[in-house]
């Protein structure tokens, strides 16, 4: 069990209980010692006279306030110690607060606060459920290791929780810190504001702590890892996201839509801005991105149906193309349609195409209504429209 780190009562009214205060949270920071590059010695820090460059004992260093260039105010160690606040045995709520009305950035460090012996118990189980049925806070000065902090005392799940908060005077005015904040009010289509609304909504998740994690960390432990075990180090930066153009902010907000529709990712979503935008391309091309595809989908641990086997294109080697019976097969159906002995244009085979490909036809042939469609829909639809003359909008 944790050691409090601090040990007193909590008031409000007549109403006393003996507490005490834990750490609630801890860091997983790799931490790392500083070493010469090249050897095993390591780097410290010395305090040293800035003018002599001779290193200075503990005790003869003093705090000195700069009042002008050079200039200071001389304060000894014990005359901090004389008007420092002295260690609290008392958290005296002095009022309490609906925590719906104090904005998160003034919460600063969790502590938990647990009842000080089994026999507070009562007193503290009232507390703890008075305040979670009326959603409010007590708040309360309190000194603890020479600062005076200002704290807000909170219940959640039948536990008291002491949370330090920053003084109005320590929240900095983002409109002096923040370049380039927004001044007026943007006007939005009704189009847009519903868009993005849906996106949020189909985006929306229950709360789960346990789905998030440190990667950065695990990742550092890793590299450490592999380091000592003189295993290659191979790094893989993926290109840096694209900023959404206004011109493109309604098209963007329905291919999200879209994306969210079929459970896709934000990167998928954005690949499939690529396909859509960039240059048309050969069957080959189509039918190795395709695998690729399919490939990163079961990686990613969603089911996925094989393509069959005429389809699939084997990948070309390095600086090749490929030259299999299915690649040039798929050369006279990918994007062009394919004339039959009796001189007669057969129907194309859309089964081939990706969404993405899809959605670009039907943009093409201005289909109504295809950013909500999912990819069988877009498929029907690009079908019914080519059968029926669907006259291009610009050329594929």
């Amino acid at each position: 069990m944790a050691r409090p780190v601090w040990t007193g009562v909590l008031s409000f009214g007549l109403v006393t209980v003996p507490v005490a205060l834990y750490t609630a949270t801890e860091s997983h920071t790799v931490r790392f010692h500083q070493l010469e590059r090249g050897t095993s010695d390591r780097v410290r820090n010395r305090r040293v006279n800035e003018r002599t460059g001779e290193e200075v004992a503990f005790g003869d260093i003093v705090k000195g306030f700069e009042v002008g260039e050079g200039e200071y105010v001389v304060v000894e160690p014990d005359e901090l110690e004389q008007i420092s606040p002295g260690r609290s045995r008392t958290i005296d709520v002095s009022g309490f607060v609906d925590l719906g009305e104090v904005e998160p950035i003034f919460f600063d460090k969790t502590y938990y606060l647990g009842p000080k012996g089994k026999e507070y118990a009562k007193i503290y189980q009232l507390l703890t459920k008075v305040l979670e049925r009326s959603n409010r806070a007590g708040l309360a000065m309190f000194s603890m290791r020479g600062k005076e902090y200002l704290t807000a005392v909170r219940a959640e799940d039948g536990l008291l929780e002491l949370h330090t908060m920053h003084f109005a005077d320590e929240v900095r005015d983002p409109r002096r810190e923040v370049d380039d904040l927004p001044t007026g009010e943007a006007t939005f289509s009704p189009q847009e504001l519903q868009t993005a609304e849906q996106l949020v909504e189909m985006l929306a998740v229950d709360w789960d702590p346990e789905e998030y994690r440190d990667t950065f960390e695990e990742q550092v432990r890793k590299l450490i890892e592999d380091k000592q075990a003189g295993r290659e180090i191979t790094v893989s930066a993926g290109p840096a996201p694209e900023s959404t153009n206004v011109i493109d902010l309604m098209d963007v907000l329905r291919r999200s839509v879209d994306a969210a529709r079929s459970g896709k990712s934000a990167s998928a979503a954005a690949g499939g801005q690529a396909e859509e935008t960039a240059a048309p391309e050969s069957a080959d091309e189509r039918a190795e991105k395709g695998s690729a595809k399919k490939a990163a989908g079961g990686r990613r641990g969603r089911a996925s149906t094989p393509a069959p086997a005429a389809h699939r294109a084997p990948k070309a080697r390095a600086g090749t193309k490929s030259t299999s019976t299915a690649t040039n097969a798929g050369k006279q159906t990918g994007s062009k349609k394919r004339v039959t002995a009796g001189g007669k244009v057969a129907a194309e085979d859309l089964s081939k195409l990706t969404k993405g490909e899809l959605y670009k036809r039907a943009t093409d042939l201005d289909v109504p209504h295809r950013s909500t469609m999912t990819r069988d829909q877009l498929q029907d639809a690009v079908a019914k429209a080519t059968r029926t003359g669907g006259r291009l909008r610009r050329a594929s």
